[in-house]
């Protein structure tokens, strides 16, 4: 928990293993018990927050009975959640440098894809897309929103950034 608020308040290079152990007010033997290295701590964080988006996109996308309704809720939470400067530093900004774009795709895959595929099988069944794009449109809109969510994380204007990438989601 100490981590998660002082990588989302400082970002990665700016959180020192010194400040989490003050934050957490563990020893020093205490972290490396369970986290080998400030990489490792880090990924432990970024498993939590990308759960934790998954778990509140599907929260919105179960809000709505139409299965189209249902993807546009889900990608809207996810936007929503990118104007959070500790999401952005933690799922958007820092994960590419420190733990590598294929960890940051497995997470995606793990906690965000599954989603995704059930969300468009629901919308291939009603007839509005074709049943063998699924998976591969299930991709396709994962890539979309996470651009689009980076876009809102690196804007100068993230509330302008937010209704654009809205917009071109739907």
């Amino acid at each position: 928990a100490a981590a998660t608020e002082l990588f989302g308040e400082r970002g990665y290079d700016g959180t020192s293993i010194g400040a989490v152990l003050e934050a957490a007010g563990v020893a020093r033997g205490a972290l490396y018990h369970h986290f080998p290295s400030k990489e490792a701590l880090f990924d432990a964080v970024l498993d939590r927050v990308v759960a934790e988006i998954a778990a509140t996109t599907a929260e919105a996308a179960r809000a709505a009975d139409d299965p189209v309704a249902s993807l546009r809720a889900g990608c809207d939470a996810w936007l929503q959640l990118a104007l959070d400067p500790a999401v952005q530093r933690i799922a958007l900004l820092d994960p590419p440098a420190v733990v590598g774009w294929t960890r940051w795709r497995e997470l995606d895959e793990r906690y965000t894809l599954g989603g995704l595929r059930a969300s468009l099988a629901r919308i291939a069944e009603t007839g509005r897309l074709p049943k063998g794009d699924v998976d591969l449109l299930a991709h396709m809109v994962l890539a979309s929103v996470n651009e689009a969510a980076l876009l809102i994380a690196r804007a100068d204007d993230p509330d302008a950034a937010l209704a654009s990438g809205r917009a071109a989601v739907d």
